[in-house]
């Protein structure tokens, strides 16, 4: 009977050593914990709906950069600052539009202003940067298939970094205006799990000021 107890007994340690151990690892290496981040939304407001006379490229850049501009004195009309430099650009490109824009101009009465123009190639993207712009109301231009968009809005998951804890960026969607539309043709989505990247060429954010 005795050697019955001493055996059980030093079984019963055996058994608390062992869950004392497992609890001595458990607490040095936690578990990873487990996030599920939502898809979250952005949208540029109080842009104009505008519509291109024609489905001419022409007027269909200008209608674009009229809407991301907002100001008719600026952008586009016969007499306005960048009526002629607009007419003067390779509608296909928008390096080429970014650079024709890029720098002073002169208003319709003569006064001077400021075009900022930023071209970016979709590698030259940081989603960070197009999320504040957009939250800052500048909205920027895209060229997708030929044809220029105007952004006026992303889905996006915001995680964060396991080691810096710095936020982390990933845009899912483009919400899209065609300006060759008045209908439910307006609105377009360019949804990058799905679509093929090659064929964006780029994005284009336009500021001006007067100086």
């Amino acid at each position: 009977m005795i050697e019955f107890r001493s055996s059980a007994f030093r079984l019963a340690a055996a058994v608390t050593f062992l869950l004392a151990c497992s609890v001595a690892v458990s607490s040095a290496y936690p578990r990873r914990a487990q996030y599920n981040y939502p898809e979250r939304e952005i949208y540029a407001h109080d842009l104009p709906a505008l519509t291109a006379p024609s489905q001419h490229s022409t007027d269909m850049l200008a209608t674009a950069v009229a809407s991301v501009l907002h100001d008719k004195d600026v952008c586009c009309g016969r007499d306005s600052a960048l009526a002629d430099s607009l007419e003067r650009a390779d509608h296909k490109s928008l390096k080429d539009v970014a650079d024709r824009l890029q720098g002073r101009h002169l208003l319709g009465d003569g006064r001077p202003m400021m075009v900022t123009a930023e071209y970016l190639t979709p590698d030259q993207v940081a989603a960070g940067h197009l999320i504040a712009m957009l939250a800052a109301n500048h909205a920027p231009l895209m060229m997708w298939n030929a044809h220029v968009f105007v952004v006026h809005g992303v889905s996006y998951v915001e995680s964060l970094d396991p080691n810096t804890q710095a936020s982390l960026y990933t845009i899912h969607k483009f919400f899209l205006w065609d300006t060759r539309y008045s209908d439910a043709r307006r609105e377009a989505v360019f949804d990058r799990l799905t679509e093929d990247i090659s064929k964006v060429q780029g994005l284009l954010f336009l500021e001006w000021k007067p100086q």
